[in-house]
């Protein structure tokens, strides 16, 4: 086995995803970067792969940069090295591109094993547009965080996908109706496993499923990209709050459009700001 770095994709769920490269890999590499050393010897274990000469190296967000150059020592000084996340494909808003970012820099050789990732899962499973996609790693925990990322991203003329826990989708929901409308959306759960699950619909929908019905396990969430409709529907409110701003400060030009016709009262706000600032 040549010695540099294997960026090694695990299971997301069902074992039976490993592939036979992958498990070959694992079972040859001197040592093992992960995320939980825990969590990688049950996998090792559930595999049947020895694991007691291995050598275990922790590498997770906080040990990540402190971590880095002593892989990068190992694998110069003739090592092969195994990086694996704790389920799924490292790095995909998992840690591990600031160390394979310095091998490239340091001539380290780099190698990947493809296999399973959750985001091109749900994708597959939700049905909507994948010809263009976005993924936005983990939606923030603080609410004006979110309203902040979802201001920013609502014009991309994309699939939007996001990794979300189960304790904080109804929120999400929420806040997701309210700038991005009637839009789309989709949320696996639980990929590969026992209860797979993707469920799809317009926010109202989805927030009324997990009102009935307690949310959980590991989920995926997708935004499909503004339809004509919706972009006809921007360019009519643009013209109504021009003439409402000839007349009214700002707040009430949208406090009038939003009573008359029920739009978003965020959309119509961030427009309304961005006439005023031409």
């Amino acid at each position: 086995m040549k010695n540099g770095i294997y960026i090694c994709a695990t299971p997301i769920g069902n074992l039976a995803d490993i592939s036979e490269r992958c498990r070959e890999i694992l079972r040859e590499a001197e040592i093992i970067a992960c995320e939980d050393s825990r969590v990688t010897r049950k996998l090792l274990s559930l595999l049947g792969i020895p694991f007691s000469s291995k050598t275990f190296i922790k590498y997770e967000d906080h040990t990540e940069a402190a971590r880095a150059d002593a892989i990068i020592a190992l694998a110069l000084g003739g090592k092969s090295v195994a990086l694996v996340s704790d389920a799924g494909s490292p790095l995909i808003s998992d840690p591990g591109y600031k160390l394979i970012s310095r091998c490239r820099e340091q001539g380290v050789n780099v190698w990947v094993v493809p296999g399973p990732c959750a985001l091109i899962c749900a994708l597959q499973l939700s049905g909507l547009p994948t010809n263009k996609f976005m993924f936005a790693g983990f939606i923030p925990n603080k609410d004006k965080a979110r309203e902040e990322l979802f201001n920013k991203l609502k014009d991309i003329d994309a699939t939007l996908v996001f990794y979300e826990t189960a304790p904080r989708i109804v929120k999400t929901l929420r806040k997701a109706a309210e700038i991005f409308g009637n839009r789309e959306m989709a949320i696996a759960r639980e990929i590969t496993k026992i209860y797979e699950e993707c469920l799809r619909g317009p926010a109202k929908e989805l927030i009324e499923h997990f009102e009935t019905k307690e949310p959980r396990g590991e989920m995926v969430f997708m935004i499909a990209p503004s339809s004509e409709q919706d972009k006809d529907s921007r360019e009519s409110i643009e013209e109504l709050l021009r003439e409402e701003l000839r007349r009214n400060n700002l707040k009430t030009a949208v406090k009038n459009l939003v009573e008359r016709y029920h739009f978003n009262k965020n959309e119509v706000y961030q427009q309304a700001l961005e006439i005023k600032n031409e």
